[in-house]
């Protein structure tokens, strides 16, 4: 996690603008709270960033909100509050977003609202200006599921602040009921006072972490007020395993499967490293790649084979066929290693099909072995068979399903799509390795990675009849250190949820067989405060985006719509930022910026596609209106970022066009037309009703005749509904969850049913309580429109500027009360009021059309 901030003041008649990084600025603008929660729930981690900032300075500042989170996670939530009012980011599906905002980014009002920091880390990236002497508190929340690599989960935080923070604090709680292995904690910052400010709670299935330095503790010296807070905050964990057939854990419905055998024997590798000398490895990648390559071969057993193809126009093999790695063989490579030099093209086509070649002689290898292909490169095909499409063809028949190939990518000028592909194509995974000063220790890592297949063709069964939505459950190969996680939901009345597992060791064909018993399973997570919401079920939904996501770039055109269909609709369902949705994020003055989640292959530098292979250069997840246009977008940008202000050429409401507030007398058949005199104050009190256990406030809009936003607070249950113009936030036991207008949806809490009719109206209904409803109106200005059902519920106590006229409004009668008639006399809480008969619009029906009649009374609250 990386909190920045810039100050920028507001740009005055007559001056120049400044923009200085917080470090060097006046220090006017503090982050005085930055609070980092992390709750880890059998390895699915949910983590909520809030940092609060104070503008302490007699003018406006910039301030810049920015978080490092991992790129495997998904947003799924963010806001910022000002000064009590919250803008939030609402999730759509990307195309539709990108569409409304297509008009903004070709009039150049696009910029990158986040960027590329590191082999595993994205940015997110936020401005906004706030006001003298005002305060504005942001908060991220993001999803991930931790992968166990190397025989460890880890969990990454950020940590630079660039000031000192008053109240800093890192909470991470971990709850894995197999039983917690071993827990560590590191960081790159870390002194012995700084340590005193970390304290670890740890039990069985349990742990607490907690960092909470004081602001002597931060600090580099006494007399400077500079931070030791710059660098990488780690846990790092495993869990306790039995020898069985894994473990399964059930919440509501939905079941996950973790299984990650240990102890058994490794099958033999056969392996070739197909390595790319062309001359844009010049330099310090072929420095990299011969220190990796050399680490490599010492890790080789001696019961491997293995063999060295080097291509750059020319392809040339180390030897005719695999040889075992005995001592002799793996000294002679490294001598082979240690003259490799870069000139020349590229030729990926002939190297792989002649590292297939090899494997197919197969001459001498052992009857039971693991034979796999990994291909380095930095570069695209400039030699030989230069169209992508067809040496991806040409690979994926020549292996035939027989071999694994992995592909690494090193650097930005080689296609990651194409690589990706490939590799998926085969049994294999890409990875992109940076051109950092530990580039051959994450070659060396990925090797670690693959080196030791334990198992082959591993088939996870559950019960046809009984699982719906199950994600994947057929693997080719597993190795040892990682595991293998099943999810789906169990649809029928189940007691005991039967699992069988079938896969081939190196010694035997393996069956196991276990059975879990429902209930028990589902009492294990009653209670406990490391729960957020159905997590499991959040779970299942992460993972199958994931793998839908990933069978979508090697499926074919009609296969890869309906894969991403499914995933788009998972991603809105439970609001997820992926390549396929995009979160608009509203600000002050209705500006509103779009974020796009990036993939691996957006991050890379422009260049010239060969002809015929413009296709697997494209991101597959964009119009191809977008992708027209995304091939002028610099570089590196991993979101896009569109400002849009409402056009100021649109008509505008005329004064008393309509009414604020326009309802029905109680047992009265009249309509009043209550408008309010915002002079007052912004913020009214509309309704309160102690014996219905309800309050209604609500607040105009600046310098507007009409209401923005309303809030709804009832007392029991204890809830809270803010409804804004751009969304709905629902508040409860301190959980807070948005809904979009964009969507249909509903919820009920405890009796309480909150339903948003799409683009319409929301409406709040509990038994024997009135029934509030609050309609959206989107021209010719964003606003909203209040009204109560079943008001003969409220009790005579109802108060408030709207709720005295349900308990004590009454017309005084005359001769004129008749539908001529254009003024009469009102009582209102024993005072009268002449009112006047008027047409407004109700914008409560349908159709807005015709005006209807009411009476027009204006009170001061």
């Amino acid at each position: 996690m990386q909190q920045q901030l810039h100050c920028t003041p507001r740009r005055e008649k007559g001056s120049t603008e400044a923009s200085v990084e917080q470090q060097n600025a006046d220090p006017a603008v503090q982050i005085y709270s930055l609070h980092v929660d992390c709750k880890v729930t059998s390895r699915f981690a949910h983590t909520v960033i809030t940092s609060r900032i104070v503008n302490r300075a007699n003018e406006s500042r910039e301030a810049t909100f920015e978080v490092e989170l991992p790129k495997t996670a998904f947003i799924t939530n963010f806001s910022m509050s000002i000064d009590g009012e919250v803008y939030p980011g609402i999730i759509k599906e990307k195309a539709a977003a990108q569409n409304e905002y297509d008009s903004a980014v070709s009039q150049g009002q696009s910029a990158g609202l986040v960027k590329i920091t590191d082999r595993k880390l994205e940015q997110f990236h936020v401005s906004v200006s706030i006001a003298a002497a005002s305060k504005v508190t942001f908060e991220l929340t993001y999803e991930e599921l931790l992968k166990r690599q190397l025989g460890k989960y880890e969990l990454l935080i950020k940590v630079r602040p660039k000031q000192l923070v008053k109240h800093f604090q890192i909470d991470v709680h971990i709850f894995e009921p197999q039983g917690i292995h071993f827990l560590e904690t590191d960081s790159t910052f870390m002194t012995n006072e700084l340590s005193e400010a970390l304290t670890k709670e740890q039990n069985e299935t349990k742990a607490h972490i907690l960092f909470k330095p004081t602001l002597d503790q931060q600090k580099k010296n006494s007399e400077l007020d500079e931070t030791l807070l710059n660098g990488d905050f780690v846990v790092r964990y495993d869990v306790k395993r039995e020898a069985t057939a894994g473990d399964i854990q059930i919440v509501n419905g939905y079941f996950v499967h973790y299984f990650a055998p240990q102890e058994m024997p490794v099958f033999p590798k056969n392996v070739i490293f197909v390595i790319d000398r062309s001359g844009s490895m010049t330099g310090r990648k072929i420095e990299q790649t011969r220190d990796a390559l050399l680490k490599i071969l010492q890790d080789l057993r001696q019961e491997d084979h293995f063999s060295f193809i080097t291509f750059n126009h020319k392809v040339v093999e180390w030897k005719s066929s695999l040889l075992p790695a005995t001592e002799e063989n793996v000294a002679s490579a490294a001598a082979l290693v240690q003259t490799l030099a870069a000139r020349g093209g590229t030729d990926i086509s002939g190297a792989l099909l002649a590292a297939v070649g090899m494997l197919d002689k197969h001459e001498g290898l052992p009857e039971h072995s693991v034979s796999m292909i990994i291909l380095l490169t930095d570069g695209q095909p400039t030699s030989g068979e230069r169209n992508v499409e067809v040496i991806q063809e040409n690979v994926q028949k020549a292996i035939n399903g027989k071999y694994a190939l992995f592909c690494l990518g090193f650097g930005f000028d080689v296609s990651y799509k194409f690589l990706e592909k490939m590799a998926l194509s085969n049994g294999g995974i890409a990875r992109r390795i940076y051109e950092n000063a530990d580039a051959a220790l994450q070659l060396q890592g990925f090797y670690q990675e693959v080196a030791t297949p334990i198992l082959m063709q591993i088939e996870m069964q559950y019960p046809e009849n009984s699982i719906e939505g199950l994600t994947k459950n057929n693997f080719k190969l597993f190795f040892e250190g990682s595991e293998i996680i099943v999810s789906g939901k169990i649809s029928n009345e189940l007691d005991l949820l039967p699992v069988e597992i079938k896969a081939q060791s190196h010694t035997s064909n393996l069956t196991l067989k276990e059975e879990a018993n429902v209930k028990e399973k589902e009492q294990v997570f009653q209670n406990q405060r490391y729960i957020f919401g159905n997590f499991i079920e959040r779970l299942w939904a992460y993972l199958t985006i994931q793998q839908l996501l990933e069978k979508a770039i090697s499926a074919q055109e009609e296969d890869q719509k309906a894969l991403e269909a499914q995933a788009l609709d998972l991603s809105l369902r439970y609001s997820f930022v992926t390549p396929l949705t995009s979160m608009v994020v509203t600000k002050p003055q209705q500006q509103e910026e779009l974020a796009n989640k990036p993939t691996e292959a957006d991050n890379e530098k422009p260049s010239t596609i060969p002809a015929g292979a413009t296709k697997h250069w494209e991101n597959p997840f964009l119009s191809d209106r977008r992708r027209s246009e995304l091939q002028t977008v610099s570089n590196r940008k991993m979101f896009s970022t569109v400002s849009r202000f409402r056009d100021a050429k649109r008509p505008q409401p005329i004064a008393n066009e309509h009414a604020e507030l326009l309802f029905q007398l109680p047992r009265q058949n009249e309509r009043i037309c209550l408008n309010i005199d915002q002079r007052a104050q912004t913020s009214v009190h509309l309704l309160s009703d102690p014996e219905q256990g309800l309050t209604v406030t609500g607040k105009l809009g600046d310098g507007k005749n009409h209401f923005v936003q309303f809030d709804i607070n009832y007392v029991n249950p204890p809830v809270q509904i803010h409804v804004y113009t751009h969304a709905i936030l629902v508040s409860h036991n301190n959980k807070n969850d948005w809904l979009s207008w964009t969507t249909s949806t509903s919820s009920t809490i405890q009796g309480l049913t909150v339903s948003v009719e799409k683009e319409k109206s929301v409406t709040a209904s509990l038994p024997d309580t009135v029934t509030v409803k609050i309609s959206l109106v989107r021209f010719p200005e964003d606003f909203l429109g209040l009204y109560f059902l079943n008001t003969d519920r409220f009790s005579d106590k109802v108060t408030g500027v709207l709720g005295q006229f349900y308990s004590k409004a009454q017309f005084r009668s005359n001769s004129n009360n008749d539908q001529r008639a254009v003024e009469r006399l009102l009582r209102v809480s024993g005072s009268e009021h002449k009112v006047s008969r008027l047409y407004k619009k109700d914008y409560r029906l349908e159709s807005t059309s015709e005006p209807v009649s009411c009476w027009s009374i204006e009170l001061t609250p």
